[in-house]
């Protein structure tokens, strides 16, 4: 999963420009987060359509909040720029929820 360095609104509106992607927003203190990321490869190969970019909130935190990034872990899907989806809540998510999320979006 690629990591995304510090960029302001701009930068990352240019880098989602085109193209499929998954935000994965995370920080590394947050229990949740760390109950999700061990599966997160899985979900990742299960949807290889899609590039997984990691988003460490805290170092991001002017770009996360411009998104209205206030729950982690959140996952954000764009296509070709566009935000066609959102899972941002504070609560915990499984394996399950995060790939009915993107199944139900994506389709």
């Amino acid at each position: 999963m690629e990591q995304l360095s510090v960029m302001n609104k701009k930068e990352f509106d240019k880098k989602l420009k085109n193209g499929k992607y998954i935000l994965v927003f995370i920080a590394s203190w947050c229990p949740d987060c760390s109950f999700i990321k061990p599966h997160l490869p899985e979900i990742e190969q299960e949807f290889k359509d899609y590039t997984f970019i990691s988003v460490d909130r805290d170092e991001n935190t002017e770009l996360a909040q411009e998104l209205n990034i206030f729950g982690i872990p959140s996952f954000v899907i764009f296509r070709d720029g566009q935000e066609i989806g959102r899972l941002v809540n504070k609560d915990r998510k499984t394996k399950e929820e995060v790939e009915n999320f993107i199944t139900n979006t994506i389709n």
